[in-house]
């Protein structure tokens, strides 16, 4: 059985063992030490990387009892060796899954809320909730847990003897057999076997990022430590940079999102009144009887639809209405009601490298080549 240095002291960034097994396996070397103070992946919690001697450790794993590194080259059995931990990823880790003890646990305290699930992910740590929770619940718990970082208490992690775990009330995802190892942290205890912070402040801060419904509960995208200060600092760069284009303060960006929307509905209609107009002045000008091509500089997607629709139904023949657009020209192609224009639309796509489709009396897509003299051409002599 491997001794887990990690357990014991999880600051712990350097250390000797012995190599007691040393395997060829797919990817490396699969390296057994008698004692290792890396992390094996498991509960949520990734794996340390760092080195053993000359080799780089690529993973970690365990079976419950014996720890297996994967280097990428091999150890000599019984050499003694030299670890060395990526002191960064670990710090991340502690932070991450302290500060998600801290949160799950103020969670269950003030909503019953159990944590079903966790990961510490890229770039935020996972947390899924056994219940919805509303915004207003997540601001107040995230509220409480910085309170508890803030407060800067110690976090305890130890192993309590079968009589006093009996008596001691703590959150676990399972039932648990034989001895347990239990993390108290900011007025909560909780089952884990991860590694952890020494006092709630190294946490820093504490950000639910994003949230979902999920399973009936919630799915939490949370950030602590420096992954918070990231997300925060990053986030407000952005509010800053798009209150400059706004011309509002971080703060008042709602209600200036809300006019520029208002504006946008206002032209959008404006725009829809006028291509409006626009058909009806195509369909009065064209040839009953004559299919026809018409160029609509300006008209979007819908527009061309209007002007095709309008003139078709005006004349009786087939219209196609062409505009900038798409892969190069849009176009909208329309007939009679008893008409077939899905021939047609095949044909230019074929000729023009153009995508699209419709109905048998509606078709509409883009053109990658083309201008609209050889498109009307090509029209013309189609029809």
């Amino acid at each position: 059985m491997t001794d887990k240095l990690y357990e014991t002291d999880s600051y712990a960034q350097t250390f000797t063992a012995t190599v007691t097994a040393c395997t060829p396996v797919a990817g490396g070397f699969a390296v057994v030490l008698d004692r290792t103070a890396f992390f094996p992946e498991g509960g949520g919690q990734p794996f340390d990387t760092g080195r053993l001697g000359n080799a780089r450790v690529l993973a970690v794993h365990t079976d419950g009892e014996i720890i297996t590194h994967t280097t990428d080259a091999p150890l000599p059995v019984g050499a003694a060796v030299e670890g060395v931990l990526d002191w960064d990823r670990r710090l991340d880790a502690m932070q991450q899954h302290t500060g998600e003890h801290i949160l799950s646990g103020t969670l269950h305290r003030l909503y019953g809320a159990e944590n079903v699930g966790f990961h510490i992910g890229s770039p935020y740590v996972r947390m899924d909730t056994s219940i919805p929770l509303t915004a207003e619940q997540l601001a107040e718990a995230e509220a409480q847990a910085n309170a508890a970082v803030r407060a800067d208490t110690p976090v305890r992690c130890y192993v309590p003897d079968p009589d006093t775990l009996t008596h001691t009330e703590y959150r676990s995802k399972k039932e648990l057999e034989g001895p347990v190892r239990l993390v108290e942290a900011g007025g909560d205890r909780c089952a884990c076997c991860g590694t952890h912070l020494a006092r709630t402040g190294e946490v820093g801060l504490i950000k639910i990022v994003s949230s979902q419904h999920y399973k009936g509960g919630m799915r939490l995208a949370v950030a602590c430590g420096q992954r918070a200060y990231d997300a925060v600092a990053t986030g407000w760069a952005d509010a800053e940079a798009a209150g400059r284009r706004l011309s509002a303060p971080v703060g008042s960006l709602e209600a200036a999102v809300t006019r520029l929307q208002g504006g946008e509905a206002q032209l959008k209609q404006r725009l829809a009144d006028l291509q409006n107009a626009l058909a009806t002045a195509c369909a009065a000008a064209a040839k009953p009887g004559v299919p026809c091509t018409l160029w609509a500089a300006g008209a979007d997607g819908d527009g061309l639809r209007r002007i095709a629709l309008a003139v078709a139904a005006e004349t009786g023949a087939v219209c196609c209405a062409l505009a900038p657009g798409g892969q190069g020209l849009a176009y909208a192609l329309a007939a009679a009601p008893a008409g077939d224009v899905r021939p047609l639309c095949k044909a230019l796509n074929q000729a023009f490298d153009g995508r699209g489709g419709g109905k048998p009396a509606f078709c509409q897509g883009s053109l990658a080549r083309g201008n609209e003299a050889e498109i009307h051409a090509f029209l013309t002599e189609t029809l």
